[in-house]
């Protein structure tokens, strides 16, 4: 997608309709959003462009805490018998990473592809609390969608680096994926002590 060819309201209505749908509707994780945000930054410093760095930047961090919480809603629909049946290992170390670092857990995971589009989910099948849901989901969006994006819009003042956009992009990408590997490390030692890294889910408490 050549979000730089877009401009005004076609470009809000695909930059916010793609960070809704990849913060928590399970057909949205395979959607580029770190490379499309930063993009967007970009556009926004242009100033031929008829998009506003200011409802971008806000834009994004409200539905992208818009699908997180509709990604919580259909976990707490499907609940955790549909999911043991399907992702019973997966449930089980959610649940004991939640119950850990339940804030940090949301929040990282918006930069790591797939996350953050199965972590809310995931948070509504093991019933994390909703105002700690709420805390974390908006703050992963503030840094994750508008830090994204001013990052782009910063970009476009340094000479030559706009023109580097897709090797930025590139960078990005890389650190989300650094950002998966530590996590799963992380999940690694936590569930170590409690027998879960060759095991089935956690029971319920």
């Amino acid at each position: 997608m050549d979000i730089e060819s877009l401009s005004g309201m076609t470009l809000y209505v695909i930059l916010f309709a793609v960070i809704f749908a990849e913060s928590g509707i399970l057909v949205g994780f395979w959607l580029p959003g770190d490379t499309i945000l930063f993009a967007a930054g970009l556009v926004a410093a242009d100033p031929a462009a008829d998009v506003s760095i200011v409802v971008v930047a806000v834009g994004v961090a409200v539905v992208a805490s818009a699908g997180a919480v509709v990604g919580y809603a259909t976990g707490s629909y499907l609940g955790r018998p549909y999911l043991e049946r399907r992702h019973a290992r997966a449930l089980g170390r959610t649940e004991e990473f939640y119950r850990r670092f339940g804030a940090v857990t949301l929040v990282a995971a918006r930069f790591v592809p797939w996350a953050r589009t199965f972590a809310p989910v995931l948070a509504g099948a093991v019933s994390m609390p909703r105002h700690r849901f709420g805390v974390a989901v908006v703050t992963g969006a503030v840094i994750w969608g508008t830090g994204l994006t001013l990052l782009g819009y910063a970009a476009a003042s340094i000479p030559g680096l706009r023109d580097a956009a897709l090797w930025i992009a590139l960078v990005v990408i890389v650190v989300s994926v650094a950002a998966g590997a530590v996590g799963e490390l992380l999940r690694r030692r936590v569930a170590r002590p409690r027998g879960l890294d060759g095991s089935g889910g956690a029971s319920p408490r």
